[in-house]
């Protein structure tokens, strides 16, 4: 339904959507049938699904191949071809991507590399061992101009330009062979946490970047930033959040919202795809911030939640789609969307998916925007949070039905069989809101999909030709609460106090942690880190925790001594001995994060809590990740199967369960699906069009990483990142490549 468009005016009229109409159908006249020029494609990369030259394999992120070498009939004689250990151990979430003979990829540290494609062998590695960046990375970008070829990559705020032979930075990029990402953000944003986890998008010669900023209060604006890829300077901005006059603008209650002091974020986060041909970028918003609770921006809130189409080579919004209006659940789109071809009453229709943390499948005419299956404006609850206005509907598809189980249709039987605790997983479960968007509140909102998401970061899989979609899933389900902020005593000491602000939403005010949710304890971490190597880690951050740069000096030194146990006085003057400093004794007390002029917000989000037993399984029944195959020709589902297994119950004969899964799926033209991306460790290959198990292997390490697939020689390979270290499995530094058996 065309009135899903704009959810400030959800009743649009009907010569207001004819004109549309018509406009369009111009425009894609003028595209197809060669009114103006042709687009210049000489500098994009076209698809080739031979190759995989790009973050997940083409600019349309279909991770799809026609390279033919395995089949169902020898997929089970695919053996290691070679196995490169990387200098650091960790969680790898990055797509290699492969250039001829060279594999290119980001260690855990987030040292880029290159290696021989062919053996394993170790041809460059870039990167400070000194001062490594804990952070994640998802993969490298690679552009080309004659000779002239470059890997580009960041770390930290930094963008760097490498030279692809050597790993050496490229002068006359920026200063140095690097830039800082925020020099296309408002000079507000100088000393904000601003980094990037995905590979920007290569058009011509510009990289368009992904941005992670903070999600709290007075977090980085979300702007979309095209940079030269020769000389680093800003090309074109997109603003995410609209300045007081440009459209969207009259979607927030406050029209002057992008110069708040609280209000940033709707970002994209979890990269884009690409129509070289027609060149248009599709770009998912993702929230805007801060999270959970939307008092200081009420309104629609364009774009975040959005899929802008822009014009690659301006910027320029050509048409969009909220996925969510008022976002206070965190519902970003996880991953980029997929370009594909369906069938519409036997004609070919240029479309792009996205798939999202609620388990939804949305399909829009590429050119157009048109949804290809209806999207209804469907009436939700309104919050009981003071000063909060949870948006009145949301837009929910018609088609595809959900690839994940919604929490308003569970029921008492949906509780695990496996629980010890199922008693009190039941009085928690039925006291919980399962409404459809039910709103964040001081009583328990039970999330599924959870937070995570049903789809995640990985993505899905696309055949881009016959319009079939492939997504893995997760069945998680999380408890959302919010409680009134209570501002720390002023008399407790000043770490404690920043603790409290900062820390304690996910590290609870105890310290202690919710290691099953995976956020660890803090108590004793003196013993891990110095005081200088825990200042670098509040400012940079580590895996997906943010850092805080804008901390003073000061207020890192005084955290450090709070955490670390250390006596303030003594460390404050360089002189911290072997003094240990008692832990405040109002624990209790847990702090909102400032907002404008320092003001709490009025409430604060309790943590991020899973719902488990006590055994530290899923609270509800398996399936806990699923693997699923969507026809987008008719919106239904060619099959649906289970997707990992859990080692303590395989062994009691109960299985297969399904788990916890990050990372996506490849598919290849001839007939297979290959996925890593369990907690269990395991390398599956599937049936694509049965879903049958047909071939796996246990991995050194857990794989968190969607793989490649490349030739090399004369020889087809399978690659991926074995790191570990996600779900609590054990750190890994394997880059992996498996090829059929030689004679």
């Amino acid at each position: 339904m065309i009135r899903s468009y704009c959810p400030r005016y959800p009743r649009l009229k009907t010569h207001t959507l004819h004109l549309r109409a018509i406009l369009c159908t111009v425009w894609i006249a003028a595209l197809f049938y060669g009114c103006g020029e042709e687009p210049d494609t000489s500098f994009t990369h076209a698809a080739d699904f031979t190759t995989w030259k790009d973050y997940l394999g083409d600019p349309g992120r279909s991770h799809f191949s026609t390279l033919s070498q395995f089949n169902r009939e020898n997929v089970r004689d695919l053996e290691v071809a070679w196995e490169y250990r990387a200098p650091d151990s960790g969680q790898m979430q990055m797509n290699p991507l492969v250039v001829d003979t060279v594999i290119y990829g980001v260690t855990a540290a987030l040292r880029a590399f290159a290696l021989d494609a062919r053996t394993g062998e170790e041809l460059w590695v870039f990167g400070d061992t000194l001062n490594a960046w804990h952070s994640t990375s998802r993969g490298v970008s690679y552009w080309e101009r004659g000779d002239d070829k470059r890997i580009l990559y960041t770390v930290g705020s930094d963008l760097y330009a490498l030279d692809a032979r050597t790993g050496t930075p490229v002068e006359g990029f920026g200063s140095g062979g690097k830039i800082d990402l925020r020099s296309g953000l408002p000079a507000s944003a100088a000393d904000k946490f601003v980094i990037s986890n995905t590979p920007g998008t290569v058009f011509k010669d510009l990289i368009i970047m992904p941005l992670r900023i903070s999600e709290g209060p007075g977090g980085a604006p979300g702007d979309i930033i095209a940079f030269n890829a020769i000389t680093g300077e800003v090309a074109w901005v997109f603003h995410t959040i609209p300045l007081a006059g440009e459209f969207g603008a009259d979607t927030w209650e406050d029209p002057n919202i992008r110069e708040s002091p609280v209000v940033g974020a709707a970002n994209n986060w979890a990269g884009m795809a690409l129509d070289a041909r027609n060149e248009i970028l599709y770009v998912p918003t993702g929230s805007a911030a801060p999270d959970f609770y939307g008092g200081d921006r009420r309104g629609a809130g364009l774009f975040a939640n959005t899929l802008l189409a822009l014009d690659a080579n301006t910027g320029e919004r050509l048409w969009h789609f909220q996925f969510t209006h008022h976002d206070i659940w965190d519902r970003d789109p996880p991953a980029p969307p997929n370009l594909l071809t369906v069938m519409r009453d036997g004609t070919p229709v240029p479309a792009v998916a996205q798939v999202t943390k609620q388990g939804y499948v949305y399909l829009f005419h590429r050119i157009t925007g048109e949804p290809l299956f209806d999207i209804e404006e469907v009436p939700v609850p309104a919050s009981t949070l003071q000063g909060e206005a949870a948006w009145p509907t949301q837009p929910i598809p018609v088609k595809p039905a959900p690839y994940a189980r919604q929490a308003r249709y569970l029921t008492e039987a949906d509780i695990s069989p496996y629980a010890p605790d199922r008693d009190s997983l039941l009085a928690l479960f039925n006291k919980s809101d399962k409404r459809l968007y039910a709103p964040p509140s001081t009583d328990p909102v039970f999330l599924l999909p959870g937070y995570d998401g049903a789809a995640e970061w990985g993505g899905a899989a696309a055949d881009p030709e016959k319009g079939i979609l492939y997504v893995n899933s997760n069945e998680m389900a999380w408890i959302l609460s919010m409680s009134e902020t209570q501002v720390p005593d002023e008399d407790l000491p000043a770490g404690q106090r920043i603790y409290l602000t900062y820390c304690a939403l996910c590290h609870q005010p105890d310290r202690k942690g919710v290691a099953a949710s995976g956020y660890p304890s803090l108590i004793g971490v003196g013993s891990t880190y110095t005081p200088e190597t825990f200042k670098t880690l509040i400012s940079k951050g580590k895996g997906m925790m943010p850092g805080f740069p804008q901390l003073t000096e000061a207020e890192q030194d005084a955290l450090a001594a709070y955490l670390l146990e250390l006596d303030a006085a003594e460390y404050n003057t360089g002189a911290a001995g072997d003094h240990k400093a008692a832990p405040g004794d109002k624990q209790e007390v847990v702090a909102g994060a400032p907002g404008e002029e320092g003001r709490p917000l009025p409430y604060q989000h309790d943590g991020y809590h899973k719902f488990l037993d006590a055994n530290g399984l899923p609270g509800i029944a398996p399936p806990w990740g699923t693997l699923h195959a969507i026809d987008l020709n008719t919106g239904e589902y060619l099959w649906q199967v289970t997707l990992g297994d859990t080692e303590s119950l395989k062994a009691r004969g109960e299985h297969p369960t399904g788990t916890e899964n990050y990372g996506g799926p490849v598919v290849t033209e001839n007939g297979l699906l290959f996925i890593g991306a369990t907690k269990d460790g395991f390398f599956r290959a599937f049936d694509r069009d049965t879903g049958q198990l047909l071939w796996e292997y246990r991995l050194p390490a857990a794989a968190f990483a969607t793989p490649a697939i490349y030739e090399a020689g004369g020889r087809q390979y399978i690659a991926l990142a074995c790191g570990g270290e996600k779900l609590g499995t054990p750190p890994g530094n394997s880059i992996i490549a498996f090829s059929l058996k030689t004679e």
